[in-house]
């Protein structure tokens, strides 16, 4: 190379390489772009300063200056100038809060959302009714014969022992607290429910008959797709047949029900596009990259679920800016808290999770897979096992489902003051039939089906892990290839106390942390997680045991083909169905966002906030703070359950928050524009969400 012109390029220095590649924010595509707005907005501003100067007469008074804020709402300008007035206030920002029962939707400036089923009905074979050879849910034995068995038989003799042992118990805590219990109510109930018919009425005398949902007389112009209340209103037998879908089950994909994740994707899109036409009154789809969109996450979500929505709401949807926030952030936000343990028990699902200083304790979120749904089956297996006079109620179909829900929210109650044989009604009404009348009595029923919260091996958790993954794979790392999934200390914890081998020579998983990140370390095991809290240990989670000095990570364990990883690459989360008793979750919660801290826990358990539909059964409050009383009584005068203040509704608090975190002027860092997304696409979000993405 010493004849030639051709430049030549030294050696790099070892001892003095440095480089200066995204150390700097200008550097970075989405933080450089909020530098830009914030440049322009303040030549903006400057300038209309300028221009009233010199328009302003020698006698008049100066004009007053425009507040500039540094924090505004920004990314608006490049698709159609900075918001305004009434704009200011929310009315160009969507808030989308999908759950696994309802959607809620409205604007930011809204006092409160829409709900919308979250349900589609499309044009099918046969309806979800007869699919199965028509078996009925909640599932009934039936003899070898074949003919109907008896009721207290028909639900299998585990279901009728845990029911008879939680009678009994009830009984004598009634006794032990000084309260009246008829030796025969069991025998009242069952005796008047057995002889009862019910009362016809024709539907001319019925004011209060459906409207149900009309299909024209040719089937071929009957339409592909219902969505909302219209799908719940469909009559089962209509020609041509429908079936409904529900999306998202357990606060998961519902992969069971879908032959393909293009339709389960597709069905998703559609339900929110019509509920954004038809709520909203946004029918012209061009319109809407005027608009931004607040969209609410759970606590523990997926990144495949996050990242699909983002690409849903940008690419199919066109909306100008969308950003995301988590649920018990979100409803912290509503409820005008700064830190509280929010316990969110939503219809298939209960999210419970710490939040300090607005920010979730990433180590202190738990999600249970149960809700208020499995209240209602519970519910009404009970009643069934009593000799329920509609002995044919099936909740595959839809006007039994809706008349279950019904039943379930006017009845139930944990008061054990109202524990009496009472005498109730309700009426039946389905497409083209009379209106039925059914009288019942009920005991005991009515509280001890929402007391499965606190003993959920009650529920019936058989069908909760069927074909999961089978469609979405779980979200891997790009280097390591490691799941990446979040998942909580605490999270592990209730894993482990379902299924300690989950965890091998650990009787408790509460991992270390460092930087918000749970690590490998060597951790001590917990024989109690609730009466004191973790200290470091000799015992691995996810290994054999190692000294404690050495900072080696424990060897990865490979006894499955799937979970060659640690815990927290959330491996045993989909075989483990985690499902313990509330209070349980609730104090497990709080010790691992407490991280020793007393100070901290004492906050956590006087702030305690109960939303979600399936909390809103009298007298669960005082029952939940009674138990939880019982397990920590060395805190007792701290614990306190708290309801959402100025008399909101607890369904809509997270939505709620949402709005207002669309309205607050610093949440322009967590918006998404659609130039950036262009460029990076899903590498936004680990510089645009408030947490560690």
């Amino acid at each position: 190379m010493d004849l030639t012109t051709w430049p030549q390029v030294n050696m790099i220095n070892q001892k003095n390489y440095y480089t200066e590649y995204l150390k700097r924010d200008d550097q970075i595509l989405p933080l450089r772009l909020l530098q830009e707005e914030r440049r322009n907005r303040m030549t903006a501003n400057a300038k209309d300063r300028d221009r009233a100067l010199a328009q302003a007469r020698p006698n008049d008074l100066p004009a007053a200056e425009p507040e500039i804020y540094m924090d505004d709402d920004v990314g608006m300008d490049d698709i159609g100038g900075a918001l305004t007035g009434q704009d200011a206030l929310g009315s160009k920002v969507i808030v989308i809060h999908p759950g696994s029962q309802n959607l809620r939707i409205g604007l930011a400036s809204d006092a409160l959302p829409k709900t919308v089923p979250m349900v589609i009905a499309r044009k099918w074979k046969q309806s979800e009714s007869e699919e199965d050879d028509g078996e009925p849910s909640p599932k009934r034995l039936k003899s070898n014969s074949g003919l109907a068995m008896e009721p207290e038989k028909i639900f299998g003799e585990e279901f009728s022992d845990q029911y008879t042992t939680m009678c009994a118990e009830l009984k004598a805590h009634m006794r032990n607290n000084k309260r009246r219990v008829l030796p025969n109510s069991k025998e009242l109930v069952v005796n008047y429910n057995r002889r009862t018919p019910p009362e016809t009425i024709p539907e001319h005398n019925d004011p209060l008959r459906i409207d149900w949902t009309s299909l024209p007389s040719n089937t071929q112009e009957a339409p592909d797709i219902f969505t909302g209340k219209e799908a719940l209103r469909i009559p089962d037998n209509s020609s041509p047949r429908y079936k409904l879908f529900w999306p998202l089950q357990r606060g998961w994909y519902n992969e069971n029900e879908y032959e393909n994740k293009t339709l389960l994707f597709e069905d998703i899109a559609i339900i929110i596009e019509e509920a954004i036409e038809m709520q909203l009154n946004l029918r012209r789809k061009k319109d809407w990259l005027q608009y931004g969109c607040v969209f609410v996450i759970p606590d523990l979500y997926e990144r495949q679920y996050v990242t699909q929505i983002l690409e849903m709401l940008m690419r199919e949807f066109g909306f100008g800016r969308v950003c995301f926030i988590q649920e018990s952030l979100a409803a912290t936000f509503g409820a005008g808290y700064t830190s509280a343990c929010v316990v969110d028990i939503g219809a298939q699902k209960t999210s419970i999770c710490c939040v300090e200083e607005g920010m979730c304790i990433e180590n202190s979120r738990v999600n249970l897979k149960y809700g208020g749904e499995d209240v209602t089956q519970t519910f009404i297996k009970m009643m069934l096992f009593d000799h329920f006079p509609y002995a044919d109620i099936n909740l595959k179909r839809r006007y039994d489902f809706l008349l279950a829900e019904e039943i379930k929210s006017k009845f139930c109650t944990m008061n054990e003051a109202d524990i009496s044989v009472q005498l109730f009604d309700f009426h039946l009404r389905a497409s083209g039939q009379d209106t039925r009348k059914y009288t019942f009595k009920t005991y005991d029923e009515v509280l001890l089906a929402p007391q499965g919260f606190f003993q959920p091996s009650i529920f019936d958790n058989s069908t909760k892990l069927k074909g999961r993954r089978s469609l979405v794979a779980r979200s891997y790392d790009l280097y390591d290839g490691a799941p990446n999934d979040p998942i909580s200390s605490a999270q592990a914890a209730v894993i482990s106390l379902i299924n300690p081998s989950a965890f091998p020579n650990s009787q408790d998983v509460s991992g270390d942390v460092t930087n918000g990140n749970i690590t490998s370390t060597p951790i001590r095991q917990l024989p109690n997680p609730f009466l004191k809290v973790n200290e470091p240990d000799h015992t691995s989670s996810i290994g054999s045991p190692v000294p404690e000095d050495d900072d080696t990570p424990a060897p990865i364990m490979d006894r499955n083909h799937q979970y060659n990883v640690d815990y927290s690459g959330s491996g045993p989360r989909d075989d483990i169905l985690p499902i313990i008793s509330i209070d349980t979750a609730i104090l497990t919660s709080i010790v691992h966002g407490a991280r020793s801290d007393e100070r901290k826990t004492r906050d956590f358990l006087g702030g305690i906030m109960v939303i979600g539909g399936g909390s809103q059964i009298p007298g669960f409050y005082q029952f939940l703070e009674e138990k939880l009383k019982q397990l920590r009584p060395g805190f007792a005068k701290d614990i306190m359950i708290g309801t959402p203040p100025r008399e909101l509704d607890p369904q809509g608090v997270v939505w709620k928050g949402g709005s207002v975190f669309g309205k607050l002027r610093g949440t322009n860092d967590s918006w998404i524009g659609r130039m950036e997304y262009d460029r990076l696409g899903a590498r936004l979000l680990a510089y645009k969400c408030m947490w560690a993405w």
